[in-house]
């Protein structure tokens, strides 16, 4: 082998030795955080399932999600929470598109005002926005006081405790979560296809649903599908608003685990959900990469 050769090999191994340092040095950052992650998550998440398939004998057995799927009160606790999802989906969509495009019409200062407005619910805790729907919507509150008030009714309405108040409670958490998205969305469509529609003669309502809406139906249909995905596993504004008489599937695995001692039962839930959300969240990542 010539003298070349050998200096040639000698270059190229002192050239990936730096390399090979950098991805010990890689591992040795990540690993606290994947041992931390493995230990919190992976292994809890894994017992789960190994109670969900085992009997009480420790084999593998479908006998829990046979006694999932026969039961109808399990069944019937599922439908529901999907509806009410999929309602406070659809609520969501119809108030936080019409909320964003409004704020994109406005000028720099109102803009900023209404998104502080949007953006200061996040810092409010979810269980005092919970309760503060009880002095809004209870029997005795505002709502409820205006409309004895004007006479249009003689005794309270029931707006709490059973679907339309969970419905309320959970689109009010939620609508942050399209609206931001849906405005950055808004603000980057390019102003002058717009303009060129109008110098075309196109009406603005044409403009609007043929070039305007089109472009922002991605964004619309991935913080849709994050909204449905979040409300799947709501507890505390069913639990208080609800008053325990319209219990979903988070209610229901915390009367599985701490009333009944249901652990198998209950990690069978856990499984059902964690499919049905880590396959909504499969079709979220697809749309938004696709049209980031």
């Amino acid at each position: 082998m010539s003298d070349a050769s050998l200096a040639a090999r000698g270059a190229a191994a002192d050239a990936a030795a730096p390399r090979r340092r950098i991805r010990w040095d890689l591992i040795l950052l990540i690993a606290p955080l994947a041992i931390a992650t493995a230990v919190i998550f992976d292994i809890p998440l894994l017992n789960t399932a190994y109670w969900a398939v085992t009997d009480e004998t420790g084999a593998l057995s479908g006998q829990y999600f046979r006694e999932f799927a026969e039961s109808a009160a399990y069944m019937r606790i599922i439908w529901r929470t999907l509806l009410i999802s999929l309602e406070v989906t659809v609520i969501t969509m119809l108030l936080g598109y019409p909320l964003a495009y409004w704020a994109t019409r406005l000028t720099m200062r109102p803009r900023m005002i209404v998104l502080g407005l949007v953006v200061m619910t996040f810092w409010v805790s979810i269980l005092v926005r919970t309760y503060a729907w009880i002095v809004i919507l209870g029997n005795g509150g505002l709502v409820n006081r205006g409309l004895q008030w004007t006479g249009l009714t003689s005794k309270p309405v029931q707006f709490l405790y059973n679907e339309f108040g969970i419905v309320v409670g959970m689109t009010n958490v939620l609508l942050p979560f399209l609206v931001l998205p849906l405005f950055a969305a808004m603000i980057r469509v390019d102003q002058r296809l717009l303009q060129v529609a109008e110098t075309l003669g196109a009406s603005r309502f044409r403009i609007f649903w043929q070039i305007f809406f089109p472009l922002t139906v991605p964004t619309l249909a991935a913080s849709a599908i994050l909204v449905f995905i979040l409300s799947l596993g709501f507890y505390i504004t069913p639990a208080v608003l609800g008053g325990g008489r319209v219990p979903l599937i988070a209610n229901m695995m915390d009367l599985l685990i701490n009333r009944f001692a249901r652990w198998e039962i209950a990690a069978v839930v856990s499984i059902v959900l964690m499919v049905i959300t880590l396959s909504l969240y499969a079709v979220y990542q697809r749309l938004r990469e696709r049209y980031q």
